[in-house]
């Protein structure tokens, strides 16, 4: 998520759930870190059997990508691939992400400078401010503020290049596009890494391209419209997800994380399933728990809440719970209570001021001249109550 980053339509109506599923996608990420900087050694986990499924975090990104591309290439979908002016997309999606990106990451650079460096990280030096106000936080490595920061360079990078991505299903279909751009990610893994590819987050990781691309080819299907609702995508997603899944579970967070190229393209085909599973408004009770008014309003405040959680974490466990009450499950509730509330406070708060306002250049321009009046003719103005 991106997030992650905007509310979407089909047919000009918002899709029940997807607000939902980014808003658990988000909280997910969040107690992933509170379980991996409870316990020693992630990934070689030494917690309880009980919470080993909270160490797959990674996942939850991947996720997020294939709803950017979906959300961002709808209206492209709808209309026969065509992104329109350049200029403002890059507009929308500048004050979109980077007003609430730029508050977290002085936020963040407080937290590290002033009371707890982010684990496996030097303190953020001049660079460290250079690089992440830039977004290039995937093209040089520097010390990070915020160990979160990574996937939000590379939806930076993804919004460069889907205006290429729309330009290819509008000469070639969207099937081809999606080749064109996983075919060379296969390519690079084998042959120039010979199979292992970098598994770092401080590099260009051209495999989350084709997540992203599975998202614009799911926004293809759902514009069909016609199309959507005659396959079983909930039961085609289950079994898409069986091999990657099962070989996940066998092998552990451990084999994961050394893996990483190749469980993200894995895990992207079951996905992008799930996406128009839920598109398609089936299974309804699914779809009914995901629009739910509690996680409607967890999926507003979800670009926050992944952009500020972890300086919070890491703060909260490493300064407060850990030297306490040492690395157990008591720890882990304590930190998740105390890190997980004001997580989700302070993502309401950057919602408010940093997201709501700047959603569009609209929004800002209204924002500082609000709009005059529409009168209707032949009508008077009406006066304000007591004045005449």
């Amino acid at each position: 998520m991106s997030l992650l980053c905007v509310i979407c339509d089909v047919n000009r109506k918002r899709v029940a759930g997807l607000d939902g599923l980014r808003g658990l996608c988000a909280l997910y990420v969040m107690l992933f870190h509170c379980w991996a900087y409870t316990f020693r050694g992630f990934p070689r986990y030494r917690g309880p059997d009980w919470l080993s499924w909270l160490g797959f975090g990674r996942l939850s990104v991947v996720l997020f990508l294939v709803l950017s591309g979906f959300s961002l290439a709808l209206a492209a979908a709808r209309n026969d691939w065509r992104l329109g002016s350049l200029a403002r997309y890059a507009r929308r999606r500048a004050w979109r992400i980077l007003p609430a990106y730029w508050a977290a990451l002085a936020f963040s650079l407080v937290i590290a400078w002033t009371v707890v460096r982010q684990p496996h990280s030097a303190e953020p030096s001049a660079g460290s401010v250079v690089v992440y106000t830039l977004m290039l936080q995937d093209l040089f490595a520097v010390p990070t503020p915020n160990g979160a920061f990574w996937s939000i360079g590379v939806e930076a990078l993804l919004y460069g290049v889907l205006p290429l991505l729309v330009l290819l299903c509008r000469r070639f279909g969207p099937a081809a596009m999606l080749a064109v751009v996983t075919l060379p990610v296969i390519v690079i893994g084998f042959v120039v890494f010979d199979g292992s590819p970098p598994q770092g987050d401080n590099w260009l990781a051209p495999h989350l391209v084709p997540a992203f691309a599975a998202g614009v080819v799911a926004a293809g299907v759902a514009a069909a419209g016609d199309r959507l609702g005659r396959l079983p995508w909930a039961w085609l997603s289950v079994l898409a997800a069986i091999p990657a899944g099962a070989l996940i579970l066998h092998r552990g967070a451990r084999w994961m994380v050394n893996n990483y190229y190749w469980v993200d393209l894995a895990v992207v085909p079951a996905m992008t399933l799930f996406l128009l599973a839920v598109v398609s408004g089936r299974p309804a009770g699914l779809i009914r728990l995901l629009d739910s008014a509690p996680l409607r309003r967890l999926g507003a405040i979800s670009y926050s809440l992944y952009l500020i959680h972890l300086p919070i974490v890491v703060a909260i466990s490493q300064k407060l719970v850990i030297p306490r009450l040492g690395r157990d499950t008591v720890s882990f509730t304590v930190t998740t209570l105390l890190a997980g509330g004001l997580s989700l406070v302070g993502a309401w708060f950057f919602a408010k001021v940093f997201e709501v306002p700047f959603r569009s250049w609209a929004d800002v321009r209204d924002t500082i001249r609000p709009p005059a009046p529409v009168v209707a003719p032949n009508r008077p103005v009406p006066t304000p109550a007591g004045r005449h």
